[in-house]
């Protein structure tokens, strides 16, 4: 049964499919569902919810060539901005340049330069505040999976007074391996007490919708950091949008019976 949500998705051009053919169980497994209004939201919350990754990269350059005696490149510090900040310092200077204790450190001190500097532009991307809010009303659950670690997450949910939207928070101190495995997502699936393939992902860089994928979920791509064309090897991928305005999130909140 095509729903209206699949006819706003065709009108917007909104690449629901990546003009992959869906030529296999799996594909086809994944468009049956497109056409399905989700039961549950996940959202990743750098870049996605906010809009901070030059903020992010920002901090760790500093860090990295003022304090570590590096010469790195905004766009090679850009290309590791992905996962737990451990991995980061891992990528970067290899296995055995930290402690676990100083990478704790170093993480801890990347994270109050970042919100520092970041504070004043705190803000949700446009018409994210009205689809929390509406979603709410209608009781969808809702949760936050970041790569962040909770003292990021606290500063971002606190200082924009929205805790109360999400029946669960999944941070980089829950889980044991980031994204692009699906243990992320599929633990704030579990907390929601929501099948993982019912769920709705809101990310914003590739590796994070591939943990998407990985987890059997559907994502939809805030292009803050990434452009579409990034995204092209992953079929999971239902649209692309600068923020959360626009008719095809009107859509997405529409009751059951308004989309048949």
């Amino acid at each position: 049964m095509l729903t209206t949500l699949v006819m706003a998705i065709e009108a917007n051009n909104c690449n629901a499919i990546n003009h992959k053919k869906f030529d296999d169980d799996t594909n086809f497994n994944l468009f049956a569902r497109m056409i399905q209004r989700p039961q549950a939201f996940i959202f990743d919350m750098n870049g996605t919810m906010i809009n901070d990754m030059e903020y992010h990269t920002k901090a760790w350059l500093r860090i990295f060539n003022e304090e570590l005696g590096g010469n790195f490149t905004w766009d090679e510090v850009k290309g590791h901005m992905y996962g737990k900040n451990a991995e980061v310092l891992t990528r970067v200077f290899g296995p055995h340049k930290f402690t676990d204790a100083e990478k704790d450190a170093l993480s801890l001190a990347k994270e109050k330069r970042y919100q520092q500097e970041y504070l004043p532009q705190l803000a949700l991307l446009p018409g994210l505040g009205e689809f929390l809010e509406q979603a709410h009303q209608q009781q969808i659950p809702m949760s936050i999976a970041s790569a962040a670690i909770m003292f990021n997450i606290d500063f971002v949910l606190d200082n924009l007074n929205i805790r109360h939207y999400f029946k669960a928070i999944v941070s980089a101190d829950d889980v044991l391996l980031s994204k692009p495995h699906p243990e992320t997502f599929l633990k704030a699936a579990q907390l929601m007490n929501i099948d993982p393939v019912n769920c709705l992902v809101f990310e914003d860089v590739p590796k994070g919708a591939e943990a998407a994928l990985n987890a059997g979920m559907l994502a939809v791509i805030l292009t803050t950091t990434h452009q579409p064309e990034e995204f092209d090897h992953l079929n999971n991928v239902l649209h692309f949008s600068n923020d959360f305005t626009g008719p095809y999130f009107t859509e997405l909140l529409k009751p059951v019976t308004a989309q048949q």
